[in-house]
């Protein structure tokens, strides 16, 4: 059986102290040594298929070097990008995710919470906090746990989060119908047990009061997916006056709601304009293609990291909330008023 080479083997071939080639082969402290010192010692690790200790080099950290995730629905389009945004930072610094599904359920929530726990995870990403409800939040503040809110605000919990700018996309999405000649509009606001669909639906309110003639309203959904979008927009159909466009507060509602409007014999956007939220991978897959507004899925994930780690290096975690900008992706389902 072969042996295992070591650290003090690489230092011998690279020419360097022990110490350094450490200090280069850590992604934390390789900056704190020159360029061709890094580059030397990992052309000597890789020429003897050194293969760095994790578990020793977390117990002279007094880390596990693990971050531990928990999300609402893995089937959800919306967190494959972020995921990824997650591993991107995570990995190149030596850390792994243990990624966990909760499928919505509070119960489910702390069981998952105590297991990450008890395998001793330095922090935590959440994609779970509801605004009427949060068990974990509490749990997560009364033991000190290092935790970022992933696409998610923390309510009154004092914890850092990162989010897209809701308002600002809503404003966008509302402008396009409205410059489109649109004045009959609904929005399907998603659950306002949530931050991001709470946020969206107070920001379509406070627009539509300030258009002059416009015709609004809201029809909420009891979550965010395809058969809640075919039941609301159903409801809307039923109405006596039908909209001419409907802002939805996230594209499985939109993609619901096209599927309603088909069924009832109606085009899209001849007779009904229908916009999505979040720019999932296959808005722009749809017939007719979904006009949305981007959501830089993969960023919030890759920021949500970042802010992990800095708080797990420093001690330190502050409760700020960092919002980041989003855009209109103009396709094909919107297009100008009916005559």
């Amino acid at each position: 059986m072969a042996t295992r080479v070591t650290l003090s083997e690489v230092a011998e071939l690279a020419g360097v102290h022990r110490g350094t080639a450490s200090r280069a082969l850590n992604p934390q402290t390789e900056s704190q040594l020159n360029i061709d010192t890094v580059r030397r010692v990992k052309q000597a690790a890789e020429s003897l298929g050194y293969v760095p200790d994790a578990l020793a080099r977390g117990l002279r950290m007094s880390r596990s070097m693990t971050v531990g995730m928990i999300i609402p629905d893995l089937t959800s389009p919306i967190f494959p990008p972020i995921v990824r945004g997650i591993e991107e930072i995570l990995q190149p610094q030596g850390y792994t995710a243990l990624l966990t599904n909760s499928d919505g359920d509070l119960a489910v929530e702390s069981s998952l919470y105590d297991s990450l726990r008890q395998r001793r995870v330095d922090g935590l990403l959440l994609a779970t906090g509801r605004l009427d409800e949060q068990p974990v939040l509490a749990r997560a503040q009364a033991d000190g746990v290092l935790a970022v809110m992933v696409n998610r605000e923390a309510g009154r919990a004092p914890f850092p989060a990162v989010i897209a700018d809701s308002q600002a996309g809503i404003r966008m999405a509302l402008d396009h119908v409205l410059e489109l000649g649109h004045r009959r509009i609904v929005h399907l606001s998603g659950p306002t047990s949530f931050s991001t669909t709470r946020q969206r639906r107070e920001a379509f309110v406070a627009a539509a009061r300030g258009v002059a003639g416009l015709e609004w309203g809201v029809h909420e959904a009891a979550d965010l997916s395809i058969a809640e979008g075919e039941r609301v927009m159903a409801e809307v159909l039923a109405t006596s006056h039908r909209p001419t466009a409907v802002l939805a507060g996230n594209d499985l509602l939109a993609l619901g709601a096209l599927h309603t409007i088909r069924r009832a014999g109606l085009r899209c956007p001849e007779d009904l304009s229908v916009l999505g939220f979040n720019d999932m991978p296959f808005a722009g897959d749809l017939s007719p293609a979904l006009t949305t507004i981007h959501v830089p899925l993969r960023q919030i994930g890759c920021e949500s990291a970042r802010m992990l780690l800095q708080a797990i290096n420093s001690g330190v975690q502050k409760p700020i909330t960092r919002t980041l900008p989003v855009s209109l992706q103009v396709r094909e389902s919107t297009g100008p008023v009916p005559a």
